[in-house]
């Protein structure tokens, strides 16, 4: 898939609502023992690509740089029909001084209001440094179940029409 396409994925209306909800991403990686690891984790969207931030040590950390290739996805939950946004990509850690700002506004959309002041306070105070990780996809795919579907079931109904 060229950046064009990928860009087009991104940039359908849904693919927009899931980029832009409280749902957070599932990224999955490889963990430093070659076993497959997927995690719950916050993010925010800058230049066509997807951010998250962790602590320096964490065990992703590591894992990431031996080996950068990941998959996301970020789907609806408790809606019918489910919204599916599939992508895969490369990860490139940055380490940083202090909070990103995208991580803190990324934030808003998980912290209730109420609570986020001392949320940002506390974590302004735990963390002198963080890990940005930027995944430039290079490959994305909306399931919407109403336009878009898996493969597999595109394949399944062409394939029954053909016998009518």
């Amino acid at each position: 898939m060229n950046r064009d396409d990928v860009a087009g994925v991104l940039a359908e209306p849904v693919s927009q609502e899931l980029l832009g909800s409280s749902i957070p991403a599932r990224l999955a990686y490889a963990g430093l023992d070659g076993e497959p690891r997927v995690i719950p984790i916050g993010f925010w969207c800058e230049d066509g690509n997807l951010l998250m931030a962790t602590v320096p040590n964490s065990a992703k950390v590591p894992a990431l740089r031996r080996a950068p290739r990941v998959a996301l996805t970020i789907d609806t939950q408790d809606r019918w029909p489910p919204r599916v946004l599939l992508i895969r990509g490369t990860a490139r850690l940055t380490e940083v001084e202090g909070v990103p700002e995208g991580y803190v506004a990324a934030s808003r959309k998980l912290v209730p209001e109420a609570e986020f002041e001392a949320w940002e306070q506390g974590v302004r105070a735990l963390y002198e440094r963080m890990v940005v990780i930027t995944v430039e996809p290079h490959w994305a795919k909306l399931l919407d179940f109403e336009n878009t579907v898996p493969k597999a079931v595109e394949d399944l109904i062409r394939e029954r029409q053909g016998q009518d």
